[in-house]
């Protein structure tokens, strides 16, 4: 019988890493989890620890802290409009992978799952600057040590109901949501299936390792949120 496993979730602060968090704290399947932000979240829950680090691009001081558990949902990120290029490699290439790095060095069977986006260039060569620099964070992470590394690549999000992080945007435009389904159904998944996703792929491994959003919602439709 598999065991119950131990997460650490970035970006619990936003939109994603939320939804991300909320799944996780609902499943029977996660013993415990550890969210690392800049800032306070607010949410208390008996399977949750809360670090606070303002610093990301300097994580050493979290060595000890994130030892000893089976993945990352990796859900941090920076939206690219107004950015030059150095800029947000810094915050998306550069953040992620030092982080990403001090966790294979302390969980070596650890699994990485790491929120990029629907149409990211891992070729590095294309026109769209965010796509570059999202693509080479991808190639960069497959080459570290872990025990597997999911690169989630949603599209549109549908919010879940309730929770305090969900971008502005969708107040304005979620009644669009219902049209998105009918009319690009391969286009649109949940935070809820984001999260469920992460969970199963964790479990039980998955033979793709891009996943696009008809994948997520495959994986999504079996996840072992029970155990």
């Amino acid at each position: 019988m598999q065991h119950p496993i131990k997460v650490i979730i970035t970006g619990a602060t936003g939109m994603v890493g939320e939804g991300v968090l909320h799944e996780c704290l609902q499943s029977d399947a996660i013993a415990g989890v550890l969210i690392i932000n800049r800032r306070p979240s607010g949410i208390t829950h008996p399977k949750l620890t809360e670090i606070v680090h303002e610093d990301f691009m300097d994580a050493s001081p979290l060595m000890s802290a994130v030892s000893g558990y089976d993945a990352c949902f990796f859900c941090s990120g920076v939206s690219s409009v107004g950015m030059k290029e150095a800029a947000y490699s810094r915050l998306t290439y550069d953040l992620t992978i030092d982080f990403a790095r001090l966790l294979s060095s302390q969980n070596p069977v650890m699994t990485f799952c790491y929120v990029s986006g629907a149409g990211t260039d891992t070729s590095e060569k294309g026109r769209l600057m965010w796509a570059r620099v999202k693509g080479k964070t991808e190639n960069a992470l497959m080459q570290l040590p872990f025990k597997a590394v999911f690169l989630f690549r949603p599209a549109i999000i549908i919010p879940t109901p309730g929770l305090k992080n969900t971008l502005k945007l969708y107040h304005y435009f979620g009644w669009l949501i219902p049209v998105f389904k009918v009319m690009t159904p391969d286009g649109i998944c949940s935070l809820k299936e984001i999260g469920e996703a992460m969970i199963q792929v964790t479990i039980t491994g998955n033979k793709k390792k891009i996943l696009e959003v008809k994948d997520i919602k495959q994986l999504a439709a079996k996840c072992l949120t029970a155990l």
